[in-house]
């Protein structure tokens, strides 16, 4: 299903630059990233250390074990087809700014002003959303190695020093991110092969295959196990989100129109093992399923590690899973602040000048970083007051970035006939991968919106109410407002036409 033509063996760098001219933009951004460092940004972002650990916890009460491993099995496979369709038109729009771009040159000016907003926001919201988790597992840790007391300030607290962490990183340039990612896949494949290799082995009680794949456990307070279902299949698909990340350091990789759509597809391939081998472990190893839900820890796979293996080999496995979670954390800023430097380059933000500037020494886009971290810091602030209040205003991340996944695909779709694939397509597989696509994002974007839990009067409250449609909607108003303001400054490159054909006499040049 899936080819790439010969321009992976000819394009290199400067048949790079050349193409991305062709497209409208003068490369102003260091090109050190190879094929390998561009799938371990996605594979690192998508972070099933961090995704299955930090929501572990809800798949427990949301259909419990028989949910988490099937769902992850079939959301899996219908992620890669949305990843395969975003990977083709990554191919043929290799930019920064990635999905709005795309959007852009398929339908429009407005197709790309609101999906670049959908997918700012979003990764905005990723970076509050894995950073905060990292600081709540990192209050697990030294409550259970110092007694420390996890309130609300302190992970606020531990929250901020992680974000200026990764502020300091990406400010270096886009070869240590690059080295930090591939760091990153083989800690992840070592993590998860380390967590599940002692689950597996040291406890002397484990629960059996009927158990893991068949056990179904409804804690929502609604009556239809349909409908439980269906929210269980959140755990997989809040995991599976930021593959966009290879697109937005298309200009910094080379052979990108190849290289970020394999980076694409692989990293949700490797992540959807991983990830189905993790969840099988935690489970197996499970040794009281009432106490794991109501662990004093906050973090119920925490309380798998201590049941099943002691104190001292929780505390181990958890630093495992902290680091991985830093270095998905360091992915999605480096992602995020690639986005602010295209949005602005456009003239798409506030202060557009100030955010597009590249410092000259690291090729870097230092200001989109700093913007990046700061705006997730802001993110986190209700977390002081209220949890409910936090959790919706991470649902900007998942409501705003998968429908924007969909959206270039569906323009694809729409104007097949003039759109032309780049050298990594799905041939005449495009269009129904597509319509699958499109149709998958439409299904889970309600479920997204949907009440997770029912209330025991019958009310919906504060706490019990679902706030990402009012995430979508504020991401919706402010990008509408914001279009009135200023939306005569923005203007995206028009791509020169047959663009493909001016990248084929390119790669005989270069040959």
């Amino acid at each position: 299903m899936f080819r790439s033509g010969p321009s992976r063996q000819r394009a290199g760098g400067k048949a790079d630059d050349v193409y991305l001219r062709e497209l409208g933009y003068e490369p102003v951004l260091t090109r050190r990233m190879g094929p390998f460092g561009n799938f371990a940004i996605s594979f690192s972002v998508i972070s099933v250390l961090s995704g299955c650990m930090t929501l572990y916890g809800f798949g427990l009460g949301t259909g419990g074990p028989a949910v988490m491993m099937w769902g992850w099995l079939a959301v899996g496979l219908m992620v890669m087809l949305v990843g395969a369709g975003l990977a083709e038109v990554t191919s043929a729009y290799p930019t920064s700014g990635a999905l709005y771009y795309q959007a852009e040159q398929l339908g429009g000016r407005k197709w790309g002003w609101y999906t670049g907003w959908l997918n700012l926001l979003g990764l905005l919201g990723a970076i509050a959303g894995i950073d905060y988790g990292a600081a709540l597992f990192t209050g697990a840790f030294l409550n259970l190695q110092f007694g420390f007391v996890p309130t609300p300030g302190k992970i606020l607290a531990i929250y901020v020093c992680i974000l200026a962490l990764h502020a300091t990183l990406n400010l270096f340039g886009v070869r240590l991110v690059s080295i930090l990612n591939s760091i990153s896949v083989w800690w992840h494949l070592g993590g998860v092969a380390l967590i599940v290799g002692v689950l597996a082995i040291v406890p002397s009680h484990h629960q059996d295959p009927t158990f893991v794949f068949g056990e179904f456990v409804n804690d929502t307070g609604w009556s239809s196990s349909l409908y439980v279902v269906l929210i269980g299949l959140l755990l997989a698909q809040y995991t599976f989100s930021g593959y966009d990340a290879s697109a937005h350091l298309s200009e910094e990789t080379t052979n990108a129109q190849v290289s970020a759509s394999r980076g694409i597809v692989r990293a949700i391939g490797w992540s959807w093992l991983a990830g189905f081998v993790l969840l099988a472990g935690l489970t197996f190893a499970i040794q009281d399923y009432t106490a794991t839900q109501a662990t004093a820890t906050g973090v119920p796979p925490a309380q798998i590690f201590l049941d099943a293996i002691g104190l001292a080999g929780a505390k181990a496995l958890l630093l495992v899973v902290i680091v991985a979670q830093l270095f998905c954390g360091n992915a999605e800023t480096a992602a995020a602040s690639r986005m602010v430097f295209a949005f602005s380059r456009d003239g798409a933000l506030p202060g557009s000048h100030l955010w597009r500037h590249v410092d000259a020494r690291s090729g870097t886009p230092t200001r989109a970083v700093w913007l990046s971290v700061g705006v997730a810091a802001v993110l986190a602030l209700p977390s002081l007051y209220s949890p409910t209040a936090y959790a919706a205003v991470t649902a900007i991340n998942v409501i705003g970035i998968t429908p924007a996944y969909a959206i270039p695909i569906y323009l694809r779709v729409r104007n097949r006939h003039r759109f032309q694939p780049g050298p990594w397509n799905l041939g005449r597989w495009g269009v129904p991968v597509g319509v699958v696509a499109v149709a998958w994002v439409a299904f889970v974007t309600v479920l997204f919106c949907l009440p997770q839990t029912r209330p025991d009067s019958g009310l919906v409250s504060v706490t019990t109410f679902n706030y990402a449609p009012i995430a979508l909607l504020v991401v919706l108003v402010l990008a509408s407002v914001w279009w009135r303001v200023a939306g005569r400054d923005y203007t995206v490159p028009a791509a020169v036409a047959d663009a493909n054909s001016g990248m084929a006499e390119i790669q005989e040049e270069v040959v």
